[in-house]
């Protein structure tokens, strides 16, 4: 049964909400864009576009340290933002670090603490369906710690085999690092349940929560992870905006990542003094603008009820996941619809790449992503080069699914399969 145009408890009928996404107006191939690529960047409303054109037109000025007025006003909106995203993720936002990106954040974690933490001999635990910014800097890591590298497998519906997990645990990691929802699986990964089972192992838990941001309540005393990291861009905001939680003890310990202006409280010829946190990891001009919008953006969900922005994903996702699973010749891979699978489809028909996929499905006005997403070594489990991926935002409409269904019946017929 198709679903409902949006979940009943958002506060805005799902025309109300897309009504806020200018560029949901846009038109490709002669029709109304279906924006199907979330999981790469998420579209930006109103709330967000205004914050910004209103800091460029009336508060641009560096933050911090200038006595002026614009100085002061452009400081206090970009601490505002922090303190937005730390109540947002239950944190103290002494504990929230601004970056460029997940990526940077989780650079940040092996460059400042692995390498004070992490020695030759020891493990690092990862798993097999990381995405590349989630094992590059801990392959670095131990290629120049003489450090080991453990995968934590992942069963045949995408799940992480939880067993496995724990046994290599029992080689006594020292680290472990895991995606709170796979990129290409859409699998939701019990976080919580994992972070006990590694702190009982004595290992520090390390989250990439790009995915998880824009989809799922975050509570940090709840997941209790040493570090978690997540992305504007893909919850509503700008590029070039990410943030780091980590334990505030743990951040008063860490050497700094970079080094430069506002990252110091004393330079002297023979000895520096760091800032304390935050302000020690945030060297040079941070980026400015892109906090203040990450904060407008993390406002406007947390005004639409991140539950109900979560209840509205499992509902399309649902209808989403019957649709596909309908087509004939399609694999479809990640769990079934449940509570631990999120709004993310990878598919492949035999027979055509993905990116040929994904340019057919671009005539027919639907935008989705392909490639191996980042994700090699997934790749390598499932067997496929690539796959094409849609993924949903709350702005999705279950007709908007219906045209991705469409789109890939003319890719079938195009490639007579």
């Amino acid at each position: 049964m198709e679903p409902t145009a949006t979940a009943a408890t958002l506060p805005r009928s799902l025309e109300e909400i897309r009504a806020e996404f200018p560029i949901l107006a846009r038109e490709v191939g002669g029709q109304p864009i279906a924006y199907l690529d979330n999981g790469a960047t998420a579209q930006k409303p109103l709330a967000v576009i205004e914050t910004l054109d209103r800091f460029w037109r009336e508060h641009n000025a560096n933050v911090h340290r200038g006595v002026h007025t614009l100085s002061e006003e452009a400081t206090s909106l970009y601490e505002s933002a922090r303190t937005t995203i730390a109540s947002h993720i239950g944190a103290d936002p002494r504990e929230v670090v601004f970056t460029r990106n997940a990526t940077e954040a989780l650079n940040l974690v092996a460059y400042s603490w692995g390498r004070e933490h992490v020695g030759e001999g020891d493990r690092i635990l990862l798993t097999d369906m990381e995405h590349h910014s989630n094992i590059v800097p801990w392959w670095q890591l131990a290629a120049e710690r003489g450090a080991e590298i453990d995968w934590a497998p992942i069963d045949e519906e995408g799940r992480l085999d939880v067993d496995g997990f724990a046994k290599l645990l029992e080689r006594g990691p020292k680290l472990i690092s895991i995606a709170h929802v796979s990129n290409v699986l859409g699998t939701i990964n019990p976080v919580a349940d994992l972070a006990r089972m590694a702190r009982d192992a004595g290992a520090i838990v390390v989250v990439d929560g790009a995915q998880a941001a824009p989809k799922l309540p975050l509570d940090m005393a709840e997941l209790d992870a040493d570090f978690y990291a997540f992305t504007g861009h893909k919850a509503y905001g700008p590029t070039g905006i990410g943030v780091l939680y980590g334990r505030r003890a743990l951040l008063d310990s860490m050497q700094p990542f970079i080094g430069g202006g506002s990252m110091i409280k004393k330079v002297q010829r023979d000895s520096i003094t760091w800032a304390e946190v935050p302000a020690k990891f945030e060297g040079g001009t941070p980026p400015i603008a892109e906090a203040i919008g990450l904060g407008a953006a993390i406002g406007w969900i947390d005004e639409l009820g991140i539950e109900a922005i979560h209840a509205a994903e499992v509902e399309l996702s649902a209808y989403a996941h019957e649709r596909l699973s309908a087509v004939e010749g399609l694999i479809l891979f990640g769990p079934p619809p449940g509570d631990d699978r999120g709004g993310i489809f990878s598919f492949v028909f035999d027979g055509i790449h993905g990116h040929d996929l994904a340019e057919i499905l671009d005539r027919h006005g639907v935008a989705v992503r392909a490639g191996h997403h980042c994700a090699h070594i997934l790749m390598d489990h499932l067997g496929v080069p690539a796959t094409a991926r849609a993924s949903v935002a709350v702005y999705n409409t279950p007709a908007e699914i219906d045209r991705l269904v469409e789109g890939l019946a003319d890719a079938k017929r195009i490639f007579q399969i």
